[in-house]
């Protein structure tokens, strides 16, 4: 496939300054660019394959910036860890959502915008709650619901 350069600098100016942002300090948890870049990649990048690299390459970019940012002691979290590689799935489906958008019709737009994010956050959080992390709830049906009252600032 064969891509005008002016693409190739866009999206990868796109991931560069996406991945910059995730690892700004002081920004709100939970907001980082990666779920609308999974929509927009979706539903623009005519070759589906290539769709699925553009929010994928941003993750691991700031995933690596996180890395050896914690190496050097300057952040407290680790860019690389267990179970990371539920995210990464999770984001490869987000970008599924993209693929039902049609740029002439606003409400598609709408809906992934509004689907996608909820996707992942249920998602996401069940298997927080079913590997035990987060702050550890119960395995029962309240301890999930407080496992999602847990979460919902970074919704």
């Amino acid at each position: 496939m064969k891509f005008d350069k002016s693409i190739i600098w866009s999206f990868t100016l796109l991931v560069i300054v996406a991945s910059l942002y995730k690892i700004m300090p002081n920004r709100p948890w939970g907001f980082a660019p990666q779920i609308a870049m999974a929509i927009f990649a979706g539903s623009i990048v005519k070759d589906k394959k290539w769709s699925f690299l553009l929010p994928l390459a941003s993750m691991f970019l700031s995933d690596l910036l996180f890395e050896v940012l914690y190496r050097y002691s300057v952040v407290d979290l680790k860019g690389f860890y267990n179970g990371q590689i539920t995210n990464y799935i999770l984001f490869t489906g987000l970008t599924v959502f993209g693929f039902f958008v049609n740029s002439k019709k606003p409400f598609s737009i709408l809906i992934a915008s509004l689907a996608a994010p909820t996707a992942y956050f249920l998602i996401s959080n069940f298997m927080v709650w079913v590997m035990g992390g987060g702050l550890y709830r119960p395995k029962t049906f309240d301890g999930l619901m407080m496992c999602y009252t847990d979460a919902l600032p970074f919704l």
